[in-house]
Parts: C-alpha cells; structure tokens; sequence
C-alpha cells in the first residue's frame, strides 16, 4: 500500500520557504536542526503530510513531485513499472538511499521511499 509521505517543494532558499510556509500552513520544522538545502515541516497539531523544502538549482518554476512512502519499496516499485512508471535511469543517488526514483508516464518525476 502506498501513501502520500510528503510533499517536496523545490525551492531556492530553503530558509525564506520556511518561514512562509510555517506560517502559511501552520506547520513546524519536524527536526530542530536547520539544513539550509533541506527542511521537512509537519502539522503544528493533528496528522497530515510532511510538506519539504528542497534546495533546487533550476531557476524553472515547476520544480515539484511527491514522496510516496510504502511499507515494502521493492514490490511497490514493481507494481508501479507495470502500471506504466518507468525508472529515472539519470538520476545521481547518494549513498545508502531509502527512495527510488521513477517518472510516471508523463515524464513527472515521484519516489518510492521505504517507510
């Protein structure tokens, strides 16, 4: 079963995004460390998705995509490419990641993150 996680903004400075968004949606950092390419910010009460900021180079204004989380990545992934995903076979993983990148059939980018 997969569920929205979180909600990824591409923006270029991570610190003025955070602020707005704060107080634009009434969430809080989810972590007390401050990153200046990375916050993640949930709820200030209540359940609801994470909403993260991403440090982005691209001055293009469509920077987004969505953080499926799946309690087993591998047979989500599969099911997905069946469905008609196909992988981001150009993208540069860090070591050790806990997502996996595809692109639905329009091209849009989206991860499977293992929860």
């Amino acid at each position: 079963m997969l569920t929205i996680g979180s909600m990824v903004w591409g923006v270029r400075d991570v610190e003025r995004a955070r602020a707005f968004w704060e107080a634009a949606l009434h969430y809080r950092p989810r972590d007390d460390d401050h990153d200046e390419t990375w916050a993640v910010l949930v709820p200030e009460s209540g359940d609801g998705p994470q909403f993260a900021l991403d440090l982005v180079q691209s001055e293009r204004p469509r920077r987004h995509h969505l953080d499926l989380y799946a309690d087993d990545q591998a047979v989500e992934v599969e099911r997905l490419l069946t469905l008609g995903a196909t992988r981001d076979e150009h993208w540069e993983y860090e070591a050790d990641p806990d997502y996996v990148v595809l692109r639905d059939p329009d091209g849009n980018p989206f991860c499977v993150v293992q929860r």
